[in-house]
């Protein structure tokens, strides 16, 4: 069943890890996508690879305004609509609350929320005026419910988002425009798995005994986009093989 069929989606940060598996399972299910990551080279790369003329690239930062009404701008005259936006960009700085910098905390706050806020924002204008409705999905994270050491600023900025998608109720609704946020546990991606102990110590503090894959993450995030979420918003799928219930640290 293509559940996605007819949809237009755009995806930011999605040249590897969970956003390309966000891309590729869109694709799957019948979306046609926007493509973005801030690596030129590689979003092109990478969306030709999928192999389809259904999935296009736009590189760029996602919390430049400009490039997020190029996105906007590019599903509209490309495929003739946006109907799911899916904020995955984000960064993860690690550091020791005493000794955390400035600069570390802007880039966090501004990569994480700035470009989860204003995508949201562009692309319900464009859904509003299409009066069709539509569908946001924010990227949370576990750090946003449970504690993690060195982890201060990102875990504030994953609850910032929460709250931002349950606040957005008010002024989305009206428009059909449904918004919930993913908050995925400890996931198996090219970043993590270069860390040799990463599989195996979440393995080992994970009650469902391994790490997510992109793929765990991917059809949580489909299934709140689509239809068959129609009368869910403002809330968050903890995907974590139950890490949250125990949370012993890694």
């Amino acid at each position: 069943m293509s559940i996605l069929d007819g949809k237009v989606a755009i995806v930011t940060g999605a040249g590897q890890g969970i956003g390309l598996e966000v891309c590729r399972k869109f694709l799957s299910c019948g979306a046609r996508v926007i493509l973005n990551d801030i690596d030129e080279a590689l979003a092109v790369q990478v969306a030709a690879s999928l192999n389809t003329k259904n999935c296009i690239a736009v590189a760029g930062s996602a919390d430049d305004t400009g490039i997020i009404k190029k996105m906007i701008q590019t599903a509209v005259q490309k495929f003739g609509s946006v109907d799911i936006a899916v904020a995955n960009a984000g960064i993860t700085i690690f550091g020791d609350f005493f000794e955390y910098t400035q600069e570390n905390f802007q880039k966090v706050i501004q990569t994480n929320l700035q470009s989860s806020f204003f995508l949201t924002q562009q692309a319900a204008i464009q859904m509003r005026q299409q009066k069709s409705g539509g569908s946001v999905v924010l990227m949370s994270s576990v750090t946003a419910h449970q504690a993690h050491r060195n982890l201060s600023a990102y875990g504030m900025s994953k609850a910032a988002i929460e709250m931002l998608a349950k606040n957005l109720v008010l002024d989305l609704s009206p428009h059909s425009i449904r918004i919930n946020a993913v908050a995925p546990g400890a996931t198996n991606t090219e970043r993590t798995l270069q860390d040799k102990n990463y599989q195996t110590v979440w393995s080992g503090i994970t009650p469902m005994g391994r790490p997510a894959s992109t793929t765990d993450i991917a059809d949580a995030v489909c299934f709140l986009a689509s239809d068959q979420a129609r009368h869910i918003t403002g809330q968050t799928l903890v995907v974590d093989g139950g890490w949250t219930s125990v949370s012993p640290e890694p």
